[in-house]
């Protein structure tokens, strides 16, 4: 799988992100090298990365984005037809983007390592509920050709029990066809008999052909969690207000 180095106004545009989705507590999983956790706390935002690579290998992550952005730049210019450009507009702004993404992670990981947490899909190490908003993107759906379908559920269940109002997953498209992953109506359908409604909503924002669709969990309906691990861990490694419900929200 590719290290991503997507930017903050990228993320924006992917999840429709509003101001007062800002202002809530926000998971990137999986973060890869992308820039939004260094920016959107630049702005006061509450937002935690969550890798398997940032351990063992967070001090080259970025180093490894850069070249892997030097390596895309010829496929993306050479097969420039095969992507949508309202957003980019050139495959060199494309390049540029990603590279300054790539930059600005590199900087903030070394900064601030306690937003960057490892661990993987479908267990995390967080406790219950402990993000508002979870946002998800290039990896389930996107690897569907990859990831068999039992993963999938495992996986949105997890990000499903983290998140204490909605989970936004971006794109519903496989990167190896632009077709939308086969199995979504029946991961759907099995969320929504766990008490997890969804809803597919269309993004301003589009680089594969027909990936413009975003798939919106509403956790916030009253009642059990789907699924809470056996003796998960109740500890929190991100050392600061997870936890703490804002004033006039009450946890539940």
């Amino acid at each position: 799988m590719l290290v991503s180095s997507r930017s903050f106004d990228e993320y924006r545009a992917m999840f429709a992100l509003s101001d007062d989705d800002l202002a809530q507590r926000v998971l990137d999983c999986p973060g890869g090298a992308a820039s939004f956790v260094a920016r959107a706390g630049a702005r006061g935002v509450d937002a935690v990365a969550v890798d398997p690579l940032y351990g063992q290998e967070r001090d080259v992550l970025g180093a490894l984005a850069q070249r892997e952005i030097e390596h895309k730049h010829a496929d993306v210019a050479a097969g420039a037809r095969d992507f949508v450009w309202d957003w980019f507009g050139t495959p060199e702004r494309y390049t540029r983007l990603r590279a300054e993404s790539a930059r600005a992670f590199t900087a903030d990981i070394a900064a601030r390592p306690d937003r960057y947490v490892a661990g993987a899909l479908p267990h995390l190490p967080f406790p219950d509920r402990s993000f508002d908003l979870v946002l998800s993107s290039h990896l389930l759906f996107s690897y569907g050709a990859q990831l068999g379908e039992d993963f999938h559920l495992s996986a949105l269940i997890e990000l499903v029990r983290v998140a204490r109002r909605e989970v936004r997953l971006f794109p519903v498209v496989l990167h190896t066809s632009d077709e939308r992953y086969p199995a979504l109506d029946r991961l759907r359908n099995a969320l929504d008999a766990l008490g997890v409604p969804s809803r597919l909503d269309r993004v301003g924002y589009a680089f594969q052909p027909g990936g413009d669709e975003v798939l919106v969990l509403d956790t916030a309906a009253p009642g059990p969690l789907p699924a809470t691990r056996p003796g998960a861990d109740a500890r929190d490694p991100v050392r600061w207000r997870h936890l703490r419900a804002p004033s006039g929200f009450s946890a539940r």
